[in-house]
């Protein structure tokens, strides 16, 4: 490669090289069903009939990749050149200014160029002799290296530039400020199970649904002429009722009308709140008052403890449960991260990662389904379940709604409350189907 081009020679042959292999990245991308991205070079015919086949093509995108960071490198170099001859440059506009008034050097200061004219006259020669000889008479005295301007400015009786007090941004001129707009968040936890669940709609206040209780099937082979075998099933009542979830925030008017953000936030953030509560509900609500009944209080739940078994091997028994107890096929993982980061730091006894090199980002999925990372719970305890609409839901009475009133005195006080809220039921319909895991 030649070393005797130009910067703009070498960053026009950079672009021509770089658009040459994204062609060729381009034809080699394979889309997986999952979305994910792969390449075949097989595909590659950019190259040429000479260059074909996945070998071939990966050995010229080796070697053009390799010309491409020599390509870098050199305009690297002629910027890094090129910024040093700017640097030069303003080094010798600095060296080559004028001195500023007052400065060492062979200017004269600017006390010797902008005198009053009492002390002009008091330090003339002329003038101190005619004084000792009495003063007789009258005497002349010619200033020609006096600006009249100079002298003007001097009898302003006081002192700017050449003043000996500092001036600094506490006693000079102060700095303006001006705030960036947005805000650094709060951290908080996000919603992490409301995604897997799925949501339907009820128009009354309890969720009213039949569970099949009795399911003894007694069908046999019956010979001709003899009495079928006979069945039995029962079905009950069950019921979960619709539960109120809300947050209010009181805030004064003038901070609705003046700011006009204010609003917006105040919706989102009591939005997210309710939000954020029902996600932790749908795990660990223990129904007491007007809570919900999660997961891990629901009877009929199955578990599955830890005790001696690695980490993995507990939610693959749970996953057996969950088929041959619950008769359902389990969908998700559910674990707190701390127990996550312990399975994805697992190594085998000569140190290789078992859940993938740490230079990768490494799935997130456990036994072929993925791992849903929660800390509503406390860690030590996970969930294996089928999340599918006929074994839970969460009913939605009524969606998020955001209202603004006055409580009390406001009105008065000219303050008002926003309030937020929303009315939900959490059915799991087949406790069975799930399964808690203890003692990660």
């Amino acid at each position: 490669m030649s070393k005797d081009l130009t910067l703009k020679q070498v960053r026009e042959k950079l672009a021509a090289k770089q658009d040459d292999l994204g062609k060729v990245f381009a034809e080699a991308t394979v889309t997986t069903d999952s979305g994910q991205k792969s390449y075949d070079f097989n595909r590659v015919t950019c190259l040429g009939e000479k260059v074909k086949g996945s070998i071939a093509v990966a050995e010229q995108v080796k070697s053009m990749n390799a010309e491409l960071n020599e390509l870098a490198q050199q305009a690297e170099t002629l910027e890094a050149a090129e910024k040093a001859a700017r640097d030069q440059d303003d080094r010798e506009k600095v060296r080559s200014r004028p001195p500023m008034p007052g400065a060492k050097g062979n200017y004269p200061s600017l006390e010797e160029r902008m005198k009053a004219l009492g002390d002009m006259v008091a330090e003339e020669k002329n003038y101190q002799d005619w004084a000792k000889s009495g003063a007789a008479g009258g005497i002349v005295l010619n200033f020609d290296n006096a600006l009249p301007s100079d002298v003007l400015a001097k009898g302003l009786a006081f002192e700017t530039i050449g003043s000996k007090a500092l001036m600094a941004t506490t006693a000079g001129w102060a700095p303006e400020s001006l705030r960036i707009g947005g805000f650094v968040e709060a951290a908080t936890r996000p919603i992490q199970l409301l995604d897997i669940i799925p949501v339907a709609q009820t128009g009354y206040e309890q969720v009213v649904y039949m569970e099949e209780t009795t399911r003894n099937s007694a069908a046999a082979e019956t010979a001709e002429g003899a009495a079928y075998p006979e069945a039995s099933f029962a079905l009950g009542e069950k019921t979960s009722p619709v539960r109120k979830i809300g947050d209010s925030l009181p805030v004064t008017d003038e901070q609705l009308e003046d700011v006009a953000q204010a609003r917006s936030y105040i919706n989102s953030r009591l939005t997210f709140g309710v939000r954020q509560r029902l996600d932790s509900q749908v795990i660990v609500g223990d129904a007491t008052g007007s809570n919900l009944r999660g997961l891990k209080n629901t009877a009929g739940i199955q578990s599955q403890a830890k005790g001696t078994d690695p980490v993995p091997d507990v939610f693959f028994k749970a996953m057996t449960k969950v088929r041959l107890i619950g008769r359902a096929i389990p969908t998700h993982n559910i674990m707190h991260p701390l127990d996550w980061q312990n399975v994805r730091l697992l190594r085998t006894t000569d140190g290789v990662y078992i859940w993938g090199n740490p230079s990768e980002a490494g799935p997130e999925r456990m036994w072929g389904l993925p791992v849903v990372q929660q800390d509503a719970d406390a860690q030590g305890t996970g969930y294996v379940g089928s999340f599918q609409p006929a074994w839970l839901s969460l009913f939605e009475k009524r969606g998020i709604d955001v209202q603004v009133g006055y409580v009390g005195a406001q009105f008065r006080e000219g303050r008002r409350t926003v309030r937020a809220d929303m009315r939900v039921a959490f059915v799991i319909f087949r406790p069975a189907a799930f399964c808690q895991t203890t003692g990660l």
